[in-house]
């Protein structure tokens, strides 16, 4: 009983209290319609105060003690958001000063305005650039398939034009290729890494004439032109044979690297190491065979075979040295001998001495001789049906040699036994007997 009565008290209580306040609030105007005051707002925030390359920065970035242990393996790519899009472009072309369009034009002051369609395509909307506001990395220059050298991702082999002209003398026919280059860095105690490029060219016209130059620098184009200006005054003449290869087969050594060369006939090409064939194009030979052994230095090769090159003998040097004829003899002509040189004096058989070394191969080589390893058997040589191909064809072995041979002693085919036995005679075809009886009658 006595827990109503506190409830009821309490309800009364408060009742009384929320009606005395709704009378003195009314008054004074607390519950009266209000009008909301305009009050000055931050609307800038993070994503508004930094630029797109900053904010880009902030997601791809990694620290070098991440990038060591190898975090940033999957951070994601810079993307240019506004790729395909021109400032003013869209539905309904729109001219901004200063932005798409220049301010003043001559003396008039371009104002804001709302284009066309057709006077936005005709006038300078059409030709604004697309506003580049995050800063990605270049694109790189991609050569063509041609120019691209001996590897894609190394300069090597690649033509850089002639070298810049002396005096108002220019090298007009040259052309230069790059046949080394190489990133150096040195650590310094006092200034720290210090970088330099390294880089070797050989320019020639094609004609005989050919240089070549290493050299150091700092920035890879600067050293470029400065080793293929430097090539092209240290220009050498090599006399070519017919204009198209060596005059003769010569070994030569620049270091620990040989190089032997081989004369070929026109129409062969080039069949050796790379460097070697930028060398040959450069001073024009067109057919030439050459092994390399020892180191593949590339300035050992270039000098090896300039060396080789300049050391050449003319075949009249030649012969006037034996003081004998020098003859040549081809495949290609059918071994046919033709003199190339003859000396003023010719020594006879009797003048020669016994120990002189009159192999040609030997005194071109000086002595030395390429190893040449021999080819391997083919495949079913170790068949066991070869045996029994050529046990079956041992009875035939040298048929066509004997039968050649018989024709031109004989001029028939038969045996030593033919005179005392006459049926050993090999039996002749009707067609050939009726000719005889013919040419008889």
């Amino acid at each position: 009983m006595a827990y109503r009565i506190f409830h009821a008290c309490k309800a009364i209580a408060n009742f009384t209290i929320s009606a005395s306040i709704r009378n003195n609030a009314t008054p004074v105007g607390l519950l009266a319609p209000q009008i909301s005051q305009i009050q000055n707002t931050r609307n800038t925030s993070f994503y508004l105060k930094k630029p797109a390359n900053e904010l880009w920065k902030s997601v791809t970035s990694i620290s070098n003690a991440g990038r060591r242990r190898g975090r940033g393996k999957n951070v994601p790519k810079i993307k240019d958001l506004n790729k395909g899009k021109k400032l003013g472009h869209g539905k309904v072309p729109v001219i901004f000063p200063g932005l798409n369009v220049p301010v003043v034009q001559g003396s008039v002051l371009i104002k804001q305005q709302v284009l066309s369609e057709e006077e936005g395509k005709s006038k300078l909307l059409g030709e604004s650039a697309p506003i580049d506001t995050i800063t990605s990395k270049p694109k790189r220059f991609k050569y063509p398939a041609l120019k691209r050298g001996w590897t894609g991702g190394h300069p090597g082999g690649r033509k850089i034009g002639p070298p810049d002209p002396v005096v108002d003398e220019a090298f007009v026919g040259f052309e230069t290729w790059i046949l080394y280059y190489k990133l150096v860095s040195v650590m310094t105690s006092n200034m720290g890494r210090s970088k330099c490029a390294r880089c070797m060219v050989i320019t020639g016209n094609g004609k005989g004439l050919a240089g070549f130059a290493m050299l150091t620098g700092k920035d890879f184009k600067s050293c470029l032109i400065t080793a293929k200006n430097k090539a092209g005054q240290r220009l050498i003449y090599i006399d070519r044979y017919n204009d198209h290869t060596v005059f003769h087969d010569f070994f030569t050594q620049f270091g620990r690297t040989k190089i032997f060369v081989e004369q070929k006939h026109k129409g062969y090409g080039l069949k050796c190491h790379r460097v070697i064939k930028a060398c040959c194009e450069a001073i024009g030979i067109t057919d030439l065979y050459a092994k390399l052994e020892g180191s593949i230095n590339t300035n050992h090769i270039v000098k090896a075979f300039f060396i080789g090159l300049l050391q050449q003998k003319t075949h009249e040097q030649m012969a006037n040295e034996k003081q004998l004829h020098l003859v040549e003899m081809r495949k290609e002509n059918n071994y046919f001998p033709t003199v190339l040189a003859s000396p003023p004096v010719v020594r006879d058989r009797s003048e020669i001495p016994p120990d002189e070394n009159l192999d040609f191969n030997l005194y071109v080589m000086k002595g030395k001789i390429p190893h040449k390893r021999k080819r391997p058997p083919p495949f079913y040589t170790r068949l066991p049906s070869w045996k029994i191909y050529l046990r079956k064809e041992e009875r035939r072995r040298d048929q066509n040699d004997v039968t050649i041979r018989l024709r031109a002693e004989y001029g028939d085919i038969c045996s030593f036994l033919t005179e005392k036995y006459p049926e050993a005679r090999a039996s002749k075809w009707r067609k050939h007997d009726k000719s005889n009886e013919e040419n008889t009658d």
